[in-house]
C-alpha cells in the first residue's frame, strides 16, 4: 500500500481517537461508540479507494474506476461527518500546535465567512453535481487517467465536493442548519435524480464513451461496451440507495414520533374544546368547501360523467374505428385513466366522488325491490381481484385501447354490472366486493395525503345517535358500514360524503395526515378490520404494484421484440399468447412467489419473529412505489398527448354538420410535449414512490420488532424487492414507449 496515503490515514486515526478520548471526560453524550466506528470506518473506506488494488484496476476496467468514485463520494464522505471529527481531530493535537498555531487560524472573521459560504446546501449540492459531471467529461476523464497527477487532483476534487455536499445532511456537531430540515428530502432527491440520468449515459449510450478503454488490456475478456454498462449499473444502483437511504432516514426523523413539548394545562384546555384534530380540512377552504357541501356537486359532476360516458358509447359504437380518431379511444385511455391516477397521488380518491356508474344505484334504489344482503362467502376482495386480473390481462392482450367498440361495450357492461348488482343487493355491493376500478382506487388512495374523517373526536363520543353510519332524514349514512370514529384511512371509502351531510354536529371533513399514515398502522379498522389479518387485501396490493410496471413494460420496444422472437421460434404466427402469458405470469404467481421468496429470506437472516400477518403489512408499503409507477406511465400517455381530443372533437363537430370547426389535424394532435420532456419528471416520481416506501418499511418493521438491527433484517428482503421494481421502472422509462392515442407520422 502506498505509505502516502496509509501514513497520513493512520495519525488521523490516532489524533481522533486520542482527541475523542479527551472529549468523552467533558461531554461523553456527545461521542458514542457508533461515531467513532463511522469516523474510523470513513478512512478504512478511503484506504481501500486509494490504496488498494481497486486503484490499480481502474486503470483497465471502467466499472472498478467507478466503483472507486461511489466510494469516494458517496461512501467514505459521510461515514467521516457522521464522526464529528473537528472537535476530536482539534482536541487530539498537542496544545501548544491547538492553541497557538491552529487555534487563532480558525477563529479569522474572514475564514468563517468562507466556511458558511462552503457549508451552505447550494454550495454542497452544486460542488458534487458539477464535479461528477466536469471530471467525467471525456477529455478530462481521460487526462486523469494519463496523468498520476491529474488523477489525483480528480479524486481529491470528489472527496472535497462530497464533504460539502453531505456536510447539511449530516450536519456534524456543533455545526447549525443553514436551512429547514424538510428541505433535505428534495435536496438528496434531485441529486438522485441527477445521478440517474448521469449513470443512463453509460448504460443505454451504446458507444464507448472513453476510446482510452479499448486500447488497455481487457481483464477476462470483458468488452469495452459491457465495461461501461456494468461502470453505469455501478454507479446507478448503489448510487440511489446512497441517497434514498439518507433520505428515508430523514423524513422518519421528521414525522417521527417527538416528545411533547406543550405543557399539561394546554393539552388539556385544546381537548375540553374539543379542538384534538386541527389538521388541514379541505372543507374549510373558501369556495371549494362551499361547493363540495352542496349535495347538488355530486349529482352534477356524476351527471355531466354520464353524458360523457353515453357520447363515447355512442362515438364508440358508430363512430369510426380507429382509436385516435374516436372519443372511445381517447377519453377513457388517455385522459380518464391519467387524471383518476394525478387526483389519487394528489388529493385521493375523488374519482368515486364523480363516479357516473354509481347513479344506477339511485335509479335501484326507486325500483322499491326487496334487496338482499351480498353472500358472507363473497365479502372479500377476491372476487374483484379476478376482475382486476382479467381486465388488465385483457386490455394489453387484446389491445381494448386500439378498440372503440370494445371500450364502448366495457363501459355498457360497467353500468349494466352495477345496476343488476345495486338492484339486487342492499348497500354498496358493487363498489366495496365487486368494482375493479374501485378496488384499484381504494389501495391506491392509502398513499393519499386527504381522507374523510372526524374533526373532533371529542364530539364523537358523546353522541349516540351515530347518524354519519345509520343516517337520518337529511341524508343517508355510510352505506360501506364505515364507522367515522372507528374508519382509518381511505380503504372502502368512495368519497360520496353522505356521512358529512348526516352528521347533526358538522363533525366530518375532508383532512391532511402522513401520506404513508396508513400503510404503517395496523389499528382495527370499521368494516375491514386489521389489514394484517386480510390476505386479499394484501394480493390486491401487490398485484396492483407489479401490474403497475408489467402494463408500463408490456409498451416498450425491446420487451415487443422479445415477444415476437418468442413467438417465433415457437412457430405462433402472432405474439399475442406471448404477452398473454408474461402478464398473467407477473399478476399472478409473481407477487406470491416474491412475497414467499421474501418471508423465506428473512428467516434465513435469523430475524425473528418473521409471521404472516408482518408480511402482510410489508405487502402495502410497496403500495407508494406501485402508485407512482402508475402516475409515471399514464401520466406519460396524458402529457404527452395532452391535446389529442381536438381533432377529435373537430371530427364530431363535422359529422354533425358544423362546418366552422375546421379540418382535423391528425399528424399534430397530442405531440405538444413529447417523451424526452417527461423523462426527469418519471424518474423523480418513482424517486418519491421509492422513498416513501422504504420509509413505511422501517416504520411498520420498528413498529413490529423492537431491536434496530432485526427490524432492519425483517425489511431487508422487501426493500430489495422495492429497489429491483425501481430499476426495472427506470430501465422501462429509458425505452421508446409506444404513443398511444394520437396518429403518428
Amino acid at each position: 500500500m502506498p505509505p502516502a496515503i496509509v501514513i497520513p490515514a493512520l495519525t488521523i486515526a490516532l489524533l481522533y481517537v486520542r482527541g475523542v478520548r479527551r472529549v468523552r471526560t467533558q461531554m461523553p453524550a456527545h461521542f458514542p461508540g457508533w461515531r467513532v466506528a463511522a469516523f474510523l470506518a470513513g478512512l478504512v473506506m478511503l484506504v481501500v479507494a486509494l490504496a488498494s488494488p481497486l486503484d490499480a484496476f481502474g486503470g483497465l476496467l471502467l466499472w472498478a474506476h467507478m466503483l472507486q468514485h461511489v466510494i469516494l463520494m458517496l461512501v467514505a464522505p459521510p461515514l467521516l461527518l457522521l464522526g464529528a471529527p473537528g472537535v476530536p481531530l482539534l482536541r487530539g493535537l498537542p496544545g501548544s500546535i491547538a492553541k497557538d498555531a491552529i487555534g487563532p487560524f480558525l477563529a479569522a472573521r474572514r475564514l468563517r465567512q468562507v466556511a458558511d459560504w462552503l457549508t451552505h446546501p447550494v454550495c454542497g449540492w452544486l460542488a458534487l453535481v458539477g464535479s461528477t459531471w466536469a471530471w467525467h467529461v471525456p477529455a478530462a476523464y481521460q487526462l486523469a487517467l494519463r496523468s498520476p497527477g491529474w488523477h489525483a487532483a480528480e479524486h481529491a476534487c470528489f472527496v472535497a465536493a462530497a464533504l460539502l455536499f453531505w456536510w447539511p445532511i449530516v450536519q456534524p456537531w456543533p455545526s447549525r442548519a443553514r436551512w429547514p430540515r424538510w428541505t433535505m428530502l428534495p435536496y438528496l432527491i434531485l441529486a438522485d435524480l441527477q445521478n440517474t440520468l448521469f449513470s443512463a449515459l453509460f448504460t443505454f449510450s451504446g458507444r464507448v464513451i472513453y476510446p482510452f478503454y479499448a486500447t488497455v488490456p481487457r481483464l477476462g475478456g470483458v468488452t469495452p461496451l459491457d465495461d461501461q454498462v456494468a461502470a453505469g449499473a455501478i454507479m446507478w444502483v448503489p448510487g440511489s440507495i446512497a441517497f434514498l437511504v439518507p433520505a428515508v432516514l430523514v423524513m422518519a426523523g421528521i414525522l417521527g414520533p417527538r416528545s411533547r413539548t406543550e405543557p399539561a394545562r394546554v393539552v388539556a384546555r385544546l381537548r375540553d374544546e374539543g379542538r384534538t384534530n386541527r389538521r388541514f380540512d379541505l372543507l374549510d377552504v373558501p369556495l371549494i368547501g362551499w361547493i363540495l357541501r352542496r349535495r347538488l356537486t355530486r349529482r352534477l359532476v356524476q351527471g355531466t360523467l354520464l353524458v360523457v360516458a353515453g357520447g363515447i358509447v355512442i362515438d364508440g359504437l358508430l363512430g369510426p374505428q380507429m382509436s385516435p380518431m374516436n372519443l372511445a379511444g381517447v377519453l377513457p385511455w388517455t385522459y380518464w385513466r391519467g387524471l383518476t391516477v394525478v387526483a389519487l397521488l394528489a388529493a385521493g380518491n375523488l374519482f368515486c366522488f364523480a363516479c357516473p356508474f354509481m347513479l344506477p344505484r339511485a335509479l335501484a334504489r326507486r325500483l322499491a325491490l326487496p334487496p338482499l344482503r351480498w353472500p358472507e362467502r363473497l365479502k372479500s376482495k377476491w372476487f374483484a381481484i379476478a376482475l382486476l386480473v382479467a381486465f388488465l390481462w385483457g386490455y394489453e392482450t387484446f389491445d381494448l385501447w386500439d378498440s372503440p367498440r370494445w371500450t364502448a361495450w366495457l363501459i355498457v357492461a360497467y353500468f349494466v354490472g352495477a345496476l343488476t348488482v345495486d338492484t339486487l343487493f342492499k348497500g354498496a355491493s358493487f363498489c366495496k366486493y365487486v368494482c375493479p376500478i374501485g378496488q384499484f382506487h381504494f389501495v391506491q388512495s392509502l398513499v393519499s395525503p386527504l381522507e374523510v374523517s372526524v374533526r373532533r373526536p371529542a364530539a364523537c363520543a358523546d353522541c349516540q345517535t351515530h347518524d354519519c353510519l345509520r343516517g337520518n332524514e337529511r341524508a343517508r349514512g355510510c352505506e360501506l358500514d364505515l364507522f367515522l370514529p372507528r374508519k382509518v384511512g381511505n380503504l372502502d371509502c368512495t368519497f360520496c360524503l353522505d356521512c358529512v351531510h348526516a352528521c347533526p354536529h358538522d363533525n366530518v371533513g375532508i383532512l391532511a395526515g402522513a401520506a404513508v399514515r396508513d400503510l404503517v398502522r395496523d389499528a382495527p379498522r370499521a368494516s375491514i378490520g386489521r389489514l394484517s389479518r386480510r390476505t386479499d387485501v394484501a394480493v390486491l396490493a401487490l398485484m396492483l404494484v407489479f401490474g403497475a410496471f408489467a402494463a408500463a413494460a408490456a409498451m416498450v420496444g425491446p420487451v415487443r421484440t422479445w415477444q415476437e422472437a418468442v413467438a417465433g421460434r415457437l412457430g405462433l404466427a402472432s405474439s399475442k399468447p406471448i404477452m398473454s402469458v408474461m402478464l398473467l405470469a407477473i399478476l399472478v404467481p409473481a407477487p406470491i412467489a416474491f412475497s414467499w421468496l421474501a418471508e423465506v429470506s428473512a428467516r434465513a437472516l435469523g430475524v425473528q419473529p418473521i409471521t404472516r400477518e408482518l408480511g402482510r403489512r410489508f405487502a402495502l408499503t410497496l403500495v407508494p412505489i406501485g402508485l407512482t409507477m402508475w402516475v409515471a406511465h399514464l401520466g406519460f400517455h396524458l402529457f404527452s398527448g395532452w391535446d389529442s381530443v381536438f381533432p377529435v372533437a373537430q371530427r364530431l363537430l363535422l359529422d354533425v354538420g358544423w362546418r366552422r370547426a375546421g379540418i382535423p389535424n391528425w399528424t399534430s394532435g397530442g405531440m405538444g410535449l413529447s417523451g424526452p420532456h417527461l423523462l426527469g419528471v418519471e424518474i423523480l416520481l418513482l424517486d418519491v414512490g421509492l422513498l416513501l416506501s422504504l420509509y413505511a418499511m422501517w416504520r411498520t418493521a420498528r413498529a413490529s420488532v423492537p431491536r434496530v438491527l432485526t427490524a432492519f433484517g425483517a425489511m431487508l428482503p422487501w426493500a430489495s424487492m422495492a429497489v429491483g421494481l425501481y430499476c426495472a421502472g427506470i430501465w422501462t422509462f429509458l425505452q421508446p414507449m409506444q404513443m398511444r392515442g394520437m396518429v403518428m407520422h
